[in-house]
Order: structure tokens, then sequence, then C-alpha cells
């Protein structure tokens, strides 16, 4: 570590043992095989730099292609201190006595040796204590009671990790019972370093946890079976023990097989490693419940004001087969109708000539502007799109309105458009017996393609006081665009070289800084204690996407009460990932059912209330249990024109008050 740092290497992949990891297992391999003597820490420190060289060299060339090193640095360094041992006696390293991997203390025991007898001598079944050396053998220990306390150590660290851990011991066992591969059974040392580690790694580290993930868990086992035993065969000709390389190309191997799918499916791979498989399944969960900007295009209504859905997704009319997901709109009075009377001409019907917008930013591809517009009751199915517009969003998304009114078309085919533009008015041509828009989304810009389903980003309904983010307007119901409340966004449009100061009434005393990292993530970084809250702000939403540092921070606890704020003052549900960074015991039992069942879960929510001096964001978190729920935390966000002047927090029994001001560089 002392090296890279020196050398100017990447400090978070330094921070995250991308390079001593492997540094460390040839320590302890080397204490293991040779004795202590000069030659000893001399050779040991040239291993040492070659294997941080190989580490380095391998994490950068496999990290191309998003695939971990693992262990294969300290495996090929090691072969080369082994290969140089046996072949050249002058280096001095003298291998210890017994040709096995696990050396015998042979002084009379002290009394630690006594106790690790004992442990290794307990009354319980075999396989019992062949678990725990198993679990040992992954640090190159031959010991119960290291086995014992390396296991209550990962049980701590991860309780999803341990039980994969179990199932592929479980699984070598029994695979070994019934051929018999090792009539005298596997050694500890494969089953903890390959079987178990494997298992581990693919059930729950480098896939998202689940039930998927777990019988790969099991079906990896009988493979790793093949890989280590042919291995075996090769390397014993070069007198090189295996060590854990089938652990590493099987898990290797199978990443780079899943990454090659055209479509992840329901098993997934790990996008975002948090080295936890916890924490990895309650931020992807997360992720999937509320962060739909990162996964979608945002698309806006295609209209001004407030249309009905008069044919959803699978209408009986037209919306069927290829053409299923598709939504028609039309402008309706108080009383549900689309025209005045007495809807004989085209001007009766509310939305005729009415402006039709660009959904999204993008490229115009097709357009077709010159076909008549029919009669009440009359349709051309000659021409059954009518007068149309599709527009390239980006690869393989497209988005199409149709039934346009003659000659209205305000754009050509290589335009580009932004969310907003008017592009053209609403008509009544094509396949239309009445004036509507029709808009559909699909993957080519041909006219007539097959629809897909896509959701619209933001859209509130006039019968429900919420702001709907990414679904589909049901049929029947009255959809609009959300309208904005400038003091709303504007004390949450945070931009970089945005500053804070936050005066906590209890003396805490905080400056936040607004920046972006390489990805053009924007996030709050504290520079009192380098806590950094993640947050995303857009044209209809603030939301905060991740927290990392001091949860006694008070920018935790703005993270918590502002955890997402609708610009359009819509009242607010939503969900926290379960943390699963903290020692919390009382979530151990849903930490191993997390991959099957979640019955634990902390929401928030808020709502918007204006007095005479000010809006107020009332916000609360709870956690929800299958028999009930309980308050965690409760607070106000105070906002005036200038922006956002204080807020208050109420969690276990304290109550705390921050003032905050404002500047910027």
């Amino acid at each position: 570590m002392l090296l890279v740092t020196v050398l100017g290497f990447k400090k978070e992949d330094i921070k995250s043992g991308l390079y001593s990891f492997n540094s460390l297992l040839l320590g302890i391999g080397f204490g293991t095989f040779f004795g202590f003597s000069f030659a000893f820490w001399l050779w040991l420190s040239a291993a040492c730099l070659l294997c941080v060289v190989l580490s380095v060299n391998l994490t950068s060339l496999l990290g191309k292609y998003a695939l971990p090193g693992l262990s294969i640095p300290f495996v090929l360094t090691f072969w080369m201190v082994l290969i140089a041992a046996n072949g050249y006696l002058g280096m001095g390293l003298l291998q210890k006595g017994s040709s096995l991997i696990f050396e015998l203390n042979a002084n009379p025991p002290s009394r630690f040796a006594q106790l690790c007898h004992l442990f290794d001598h307990l009354s319980v079944p075999a396989y019992v204590l062949l678990f725990f050396r198993s679990v040992s053998a992954i640090l190159f220990q031959n010991s119960v009671l290291a086995g014992i306390i390396i296991s209550i150590g990962f049980f701590i660290h991860s309780r999803i990790g341990f039980s994969l851990l179990v199932i592929g011991f479980i699984t070598a066992c029994v695979i070994n019972h019934l051929t018999g591969t090792y009539p005298e059974g596997i050694s500890n040392y494969h089953l903890g370093a390959n079987f178990m580690m494997v298992s581990c790694a693919i059930g729950g580290f480098f896939l998202i946890p689940s039930w998927r993930s777990y019988l790969w868990a099991i079906a990896v086992i009988p493979f790793t079976f093949l890989v280590l035993n042919g291995l075996s065969r090769i390397l014993v000709l070069f007198n090189l023990p295996v060590f854990s390389l089938p652990f590493c190309l099987v898990t290797i191997g199978l990443l780079y097989f899943f990454m090659l799918r055209k479509k992840a499916g329901k098993l997934q791979l790990t996008p975002l490693q948090h080295y936890s498989p916890e924490t990895n399944l309650y931020q992807f969960l997360n992720g999937q419940y509320r962060l739909k900007d990162f996964k979608y295009f945002n698309f806006s209504l295609p209209f001004m004001g407030a249309w009905t859905v008069s044919q959803g997704y699978e209408g009986e009319i037209t919306h069927k087969g290829d053409w299923q997901h598709a939504l028609d709109f039309v402008l309706k009075d108080i009383d549900n109708k689309s025209y005045q009377l007495p809807g004989l001409k085209l001007e009766d019907y509310y939305c005729f000539n009415k402006p039709v917008l660009a959904v999204g930013d993008g490229v115009v591809k097709e357009v077709i502007g010159h076909v008549d517009d029919n009669a009440i009751g009359q349709v051309n199915l000659q021409q059954n799109w009518g007068n149309t517009i599709v527009i390239k969003h980006a690869e393989n998304l497209y988005s199409k309105v149709s039934h346009l009114k003659k000659n209205s078309i305000k754009v050509k085919v290589g335009d580009y458009v932004k969310q907003g533009d008017i592009i053209a008015l609403c008509g009544n041509s094509g396949r239309s017996p009445e004036p509507h828009l029709h808009f559909q989304v699909q993957c080519t810009p041909y006219i007539g393609s097959k629809t897909y389903p896509y959701p619209i980003a933001y859209f509130t309904s006039a019968n429900q006081a919420i702001l709907h983010s990414f679904e589909i307007p049901e049929e029947g119901s009255a959809v609009e665009r959300p309208e904005i409340n400038p003091y709303l966004k504007n004390a949450f449009h945070f931009q970089p070289g945005y500053i804070a100061s936050a005066t906590g009434d209890n003396g805490q005393v905080e400056t936040w800084e607004v920046f972006t990292d390489d990805f053009n993530a924007t996030y709050f970084f504290c520079q009192e204690n380098q806590a950094v809250a993640y947050f995303v702000s857009n044209a209809n939403i603030f939301y905060f996407t991740r927290f990392y540092g001091d949860k006694n921070a008070l920018l935790f606890r703005f993270y918590q009460i502002a955890y997402k704020v609708n610009y359009s003052a819509q009242p607010v549900a939503d969900r926290f990932a379960i943390d699963a960074e903290s020692f919390n015991p009382a979530l151990w039992l849903q930490d191993i059912l997390a991959p099957f069942y979640s019955f634990v879960r902390h929401n928030y929510c808020n709502s918007v209330k204006t007095d005479a001096s000010a809006l107020i964001i009332h916000a609360a978190v709870n956690k929800q249990l299958s028999g009930g729920s309980k308050q965690l935390s409760n607070g106000e966000i105070f906002i005036g024109y200038k922006g956002i002047k204080e807020f208050a927090v109420q969690y276990k029994n304290k109550h705390l008050k921050v003032k905050w001001e404002t500047s910027s560089v």
C-alpha cells in the first residue's frame, strides 16, 4: 500500500484494497511455507513488489472488461517463488519440514496451542469441524478456532455471504459423497479457497443476491470440480499447488459469460460494487424502485393542459397486436365531452388545432404532412397514420405522433428539436373518425413500426393529487404536465459551486459545497467531516441518491428530511435503501431472507404547506414491519423567497434546528 501511495496511484483503488489484497495473501503464504531468516525477508520484499506490479497491471487489463483480478497475482507470484526456491538452493529460503501446507507447532504446546487443540477435538459432528477448518483455510490456517473467529467476522460483515459459504460447503460435500471423487474427503483448503469462495462470489457478490443467484451458487460447484481436478493434474507435473486458481478462473469466466448477454433479464450483475452483498442488494432494489431517471429517457406529455386518455395500452378499438402499446389523447370538458355541440365540424372538437409538442430532445427522422383531415365520422384507411412526425431520441428509441392537422407541421427531416417545442397541430387525418392525438414509442424510425412500452417521466392526474413518475397513463385518466412552484425549484436548484453554511443549535457547524464527479453526478461535500450526499435535480424534482460518511453529520439530517421534493408541491411517498453498513443485529434476519423476501422497509413521505412568510416541507421517515410501522424521524424545511432558510429534525428523542446560509464561488 505504501508503494502504490508513494507512486501516486488512484486513491479510491488503494482504499478499496485492490492492490494490497494479494500482497496480504502473499505474506501469509510466505509465513506458512518458509521459515524466518534474512533471505525470507529479502525475497518476501521482492515477491511483494512483483505481486503489486501484477496486481496493478492485471487490474487495469481486466478492468477494461469490467472483470476483477481476484487472487491471480498472488497465485502467479507464489508459483514463481516456489519454482525458484525449489530450483536454486542458494536463495536461502528454508521450506518448513512438513510437506503439508499447514505446519504444526513442534515446540511444547502453549496455552493458546492447547486451546486450539481443544477446539480441534470438540465433540461435534465431523462436518462441523471440517466447515470451520475450511473457512480458516481461506487464510492458510488449519484451525477450528481460527475458522470460528473468521466465521464470526464474516457473518457480522455479511449474512448473505456467510449463508453462501454454507451452501458451497454442503454442495461440494454432497457431490463428493455421491461421486467419490476424493475417497478420503475433500481438502479443507480446496473447500474454503475454491468451492466455498466461488459459491459466495457468484451467488451474492458479483451477482445481485436472489433465488436465481443462489441456484447458480449451487450449479457452479460441479463446474469448479472439473476445473480444479483438471488443473491439479496439470500442475502436479511441475510440483505446483493449485491454490485458488480454480476459483479465479471459474468466477471470471462466468462473469464474462453473463456480460455477453444481450438482455440481463432477472439475473443481474452487480452494477456498482459496494463490497457487501447486502448493500449491493438493497441499493439495487432501491435503485430499481426510484432511480428511473438513469434507466429511461425522460419523455414528457406531447401537449399543453389536461388531456384525457381516450384509448390506452391494449385498447379495445385499434391498439392491438403489434400496436398495443400506444396512447390516444383528447380534450374533454366538465361534462366529459370532447366537443361542443353540435359536434359536426372539426372545429367543434376541443383538441383540434391545438399545439403538439416534442416529448423529448431529438432529431426528426420522418415527416408526413400533406394528408387531408377527415370529415367527422369518416376514416382514411389508405393512409392509416395520417400526418405524422417520428423523432429519434437515442439508438433504438423513437417517438411518433400521428393524425396531425394537414400543413400544420413546423419541422422537417433532420431538424433538431428540444423537449416542449411545438412541432405541429392536432388534427384528424388518417384512420381517425374524430380529432385526437396518437402517441407511441418504437424501436425503429419507420412509420407503422411496432410499438414499444415506455413510461412518461413526470405527469399529474386531474383526479389525483400526486405526481406520477415513470408510469403509463391509464385509459380514462386526465393527465397534464406538472405545474412547477418557482420557489421550490429555486430553493433546491443546487449547481456546482453552490456553498451552504449549516449551523446547528447543538454547536455543529458544517460547510457544504456542490461538486460533480467524473460521471457528471452531482453531490454535496462537507468540508468538516468529508461526508458526501449525491443528488439529482431535474426540471421536475430534487432527490438524493446516496449518502456516504458520518451519520451524525448535519448533512445526513438534511439528506433524510429532503430525500425527495417535487417542484410541483405534490405530496411525496418514497423509500430508503435498508442500511446494511451499520452494526444492527435487529436486521440480520432480514439480511438472510433479503434475496427471497423483504419484510422491513424504511419509508419517506412529505407534504408542502404554505404560511404567511414561507413554504414549509413537512417530512417523516418510518420503519415499516409486517406488523406495523414506527416513526424514526421527522422534520421541517422552511423556504423563503431567497431559498432555504432553516430546517429542523426530531430523531431519537432529540430535536435539532439548523440555520442555513448560502454563498457561491
